[in-house]
């Protein structure tokens, strides 16, 4: 490998992990926010010391958040819930598997940029603003486009490693 293909290696691999750290710790507070949120909410419907009126929008703006972020960092990290890879131990040749894992990998891109491009059209499409705190939606939506472009370019990687995988075996 070049010099230059080592800093590029290296620029990239500081990249993932400060990536995959600010999701990780993202959606630690994103959720402990939510547990505090609720949390209060089930105590002040016993003891009536505030009103959260605000309580719905903020409840909404942070699992919509946790779920995408969290589901992004679980996409990284190629943990979400599957059946298994139970077709490649039928395949007969490494070439096949690659060519299998290359289909897999293909589609799960194709799955995610069109969720990509949906989620940024509604989300700049949104002009709307929520009811008692006054927030754009659109900041509500974000975290839809935003984990979806992480995903997407996770999953271009996997595409483009699925080629090499394919052409070296």
């Amino acid at each position: 490998m070049t010099r230059t293909g080592k800093i590029a290696g290296s620029i990239f691999s500081s990249m993932d992990r400060i990536i995959k750290s600010a999701l990780k710790w993202f959606t630690i507070i994103l959720f402990t926010a939510l547990t505090v949120i609720l949390t209060a909410n089930v105590f002040v419907r016993f003891v009536p010391v505030i009103s959260l009126h605000w309580f719905d929008e903020v409840v909404e703006m942070l699992y919509a958040s946790l779920v995408f972020y969290g589901s992004a960092i679980v996409w990284i990290g190629k943990a979400h819930f599957s059946i298994g890879d139970w077709i490649s131990k039928y395949a007969k040749s490494n070439r096949l598997k690659a060519i299998y894992r290359f289909f897999i990998s293909t589609a799960c891109f194709t799955f995610i940029f069109i969720f990509l491009i949906y989620a940024l059209e509604i989300t700049l499409k949104s002009h709307e603003f929520t009811p008692v705190i006054g927030m754009p939606k659109a900041v509500l939506y974000s975290c839809m486009p935003i984990s979806a472009f992480i995903m997407t370019v996770y999953s271009i990687i996997d595409v483009v490693k699925g080629v090499f995988d394919i052409i070296k075996k």
